[in-house]
Parts: structure tokens; sequence; C-alpha cells
């Protein structure tokens, strides 16, 4: 069960936020998002230090305010926020611009190292799925 400490190149950083590698070079030199270099090699940012910046970054749209959309059934995202109790856990996940939630047993948020920082996919099941185009 070793949890590897979830450390981002640029690229990745970029992918999981929904914004340009540009973007994210941009805030590593406004101090917006630390970001540390070993030996000269590419930088790289701490997954915690992403997550802070992930739930500052995009507001749930307005309902309506989509064109047109149909999320898929998965969604990449990154972990924000993990609240742990004897039996459950509650796993807070932003995936662009959505903030998704999830209630497990604790057994399996400790099985996958579900920490803030960590990349994860949300996988959604629902018996009802509603599509709006305005």
């Amino acid at each position: 069960m070793g949890c590897v400490p979830a450390v981002y190149r640029i690229a990745e950083a970029a992918a999981l936020l929904g914004v340009s590698d540009d973007t994210v070079r941009r805030w590593i030199d406004s101090d917006r998002l630390p970001a540390r270099r070993e030996g000269g090699g590419p930088a790289q940012v701490d997954g915690a230090d992403l997550a802070r910046v992930a739930v500052t970054l995009h507001e749930p749209p307005a309902p309506g305010a989509t064109r047109s959309s149909s999320a898929r059934n998965r969604l990449a995202g990154i972990v924000t926020r993990v609240v742990r109790d004897t039996v459950m856990a509650q796993v807070e996940i932003q995936a662009g611009p959505f903030r998704l939630v999830s209630l497990m047993s604790r057994e399996a948020a400790d099985e996958l190292g579900l920490e803030v920082g960590v990349r994860a996919v949300a996988t959604v099941k629902a018996t009802q799925v509603s599509v709006d185009v305005p």
C-alpha cells in the first residue's frame, strides 16, 4: 500500500487544471504555484500545492451557461480534500471546472492512497442523467 508522493511535471499539472503549459509556467514564475527543480531537471509541482490552486481556479458553471454539454462518465482530476473517520471517508476531486464528492469506506480510501494532491479519476454512474442544450 505504499503511497508515492504526488509530484507533477508542468504538462501534467496543466492537463489536470485544464490550462496551458505556458499558464502553469507563468504561475510558477509569479509564485502563484510553487515548483522545484532537482539537479537542473524539469520543474516539478507538489500535488498538495496543485490541489490548492485547483480549488481556486474554476467556479462551477452557472445553470444554463454552457452552449452544449454532455459530461463523460470518467472525470480525471486531482484530490483536493479527504476527510476520514473510523469507518468512512469523504473525498473531493476537482476535475476541471467540476467539483466531485465521493463517500467511500475508509479502507477503500486508504488502499487507494487518496490524499490531497493525488491524481484520481471519478467514475460517475447514475440512474438518471440530464442533458441540457440552452
